[in-house]
């Protein structure tokens, strides 16, 4: 290793947090986090304009952040790659993706209020950065479920307690949308009550809803079919 030959009379300093001593450089471990950290951190500070960030082609381009990664078990991109995932992680940095001609560009901001607040701006396309566009979050179209005891009442009866405290354990084993289709089901055969409901759910949930044989061949299918079972006794026509 090649000696350090000291630090000359008049030279260039970087500002550092001092949060970044007394909180983050406890928790750090990692020799690559820590560098890219240091890295960014110099890098951020020697910004000009606003928002300040770093890109991920910066970072790789550098030779001498990659020579300082070498001799990690990881090839060095990986090690980077690492590095970067463990300091947004850890919330030092925040990540964002933007398109650039075609192609992912990724950027990084000090997690702090005024660059959390440019973030929002930009994911929303109130910010535009030069050569950056933010990608347009498809919306997931979903079909608003019913609020399940409102359709039992609307449907079965009178929700009391007791059956209130069997769909509140029905939402923690079934889908939502199943224990709605339930309730549908049992109605279309005149069998309206919990009983059968939980009966139908219980066999969806063996037999699997979309190839059970309840799902094949559901227009022919015993309407007693759910009360014939061992716990026939408790469904009540």
């Amino acid at each position: 290793m090649k000696p350090f030959n000291g630090f000359p009379a008049r030279m260039q300093f970087t500002s550092i947090p001092n949060i970044f001593f007394s909180q983050l450089l406890p928790q750090i471990s990692d020799t690559a986090e820590l560098k890219v950290t240091l890295y960014i951190l110099a890098r951020l500070y020697g910004k000009r304009g606003y928002p300040r960030f770093v890109s991920f082609a910066e970072l790789i381009s550098d030779s001498g952040l990659m020579n300082s990664l070498k001799g990690i078990a990881a090839p060095t991109k990986e090690a980077l790659e690492k590095a970067l995932e463990m300091a947004t992680q850890r919330g030092t940095f925040l990540h964002l993706a933007l398109d650039s001609g075609g192609q992912t560009q990724d950027i990084y901001f000090l997690n702090s209020q005024t660059d959390r607040q440019a973030l929002d701006k930009i994911e929303k396309g109130e910010l535009e950065l030069p050569g950056l566009k933010a990608r347009v979050k498809a919306e997931a179209q979903t079909e608003e479920l019913p609020n399940i005891f409102s359709l039992y009442e609307e449907n079965i009866g009178l929700l009391t307690p007791m059956i209130a405290e069997e769909l509140k354990e029905a939402e923690k084993l079934y889908p939502i949308a199943w224990i709605g289709e339930a309730i549908k089901e049992a109605v279309s055969l005149n069998k309206r009550n919990w009983r059968y409901i939980a009966r139908i759910l219980e066999n969806w949930s063996r037999e699997g809803k979309s190839h059970g044989a309840y799902q094949r061949d559901s227009k022919k299918e015993d309407p007693d079919k759910y009360i014939k079972g061992r716990y026939g006794h408790m469904v009540r026509r």
